[in-house]
């Protein structure tokens, strides 16, 4: 089986690194699992403490986008973090890739808190090459 993975990366400004991650981690993950969204990883990149990644998986790409809309259009996004988050993002990137099972769950338990992991060409080559 595979899964629509979404990886999305954010430059944020200057010195909002920390806010942002408190932000995102006791408020925005909190909720986007609330509803059920797979948030496999999320948090500051290993090369600047204001750049953020946050990797959300779907079924498909019918579940990322009907997930996404009911999420970003209800009343505990708009009134919850959204005017916090947005604030702080200067920059933001969408990549949308197909991955299998397995790929997701190891990139879920390499990239868990307190866990530091490079990616090696290998990886990325099995995780893009195996079909369902």
């Amino acid at each position: 089986m595979t899964k629509a993975v979404e990886i999305l990366l954010y430059t944020l400004q200057p010195g909002t690194g920390d806010e942002f991650h408190t932000i995102m981690q006791t408020v925005s993950v909190p909720l986007h699992r609330s509803i059920g969204m797979d948030v496999v990883s999320y948090g500051k990149s290993a090369h600047d403490s204001d750049a953020y990644y946050l990797i959300r998986a779907y079924a498909d790409l019918d579940q990322l986008e009907t997930s996404q809309e009911v999420f970003y259009k209800s009343d505990a996004w708009r009134s919850g973090p959204r005017a916090d988050i947005i604030a702080r993002i200067a920059a933001s990137l969408k990549s949308v890739v197909i991955m299998s099972d397995e790929a997701v769950e190891a990139l879920r338990a390499e990239t868990a808190p307190g866990k530091s992991y490079v990616m090696t060409e290998a990886d990325i080559n099995q995780a893009t090459s195996r079909k369902s």
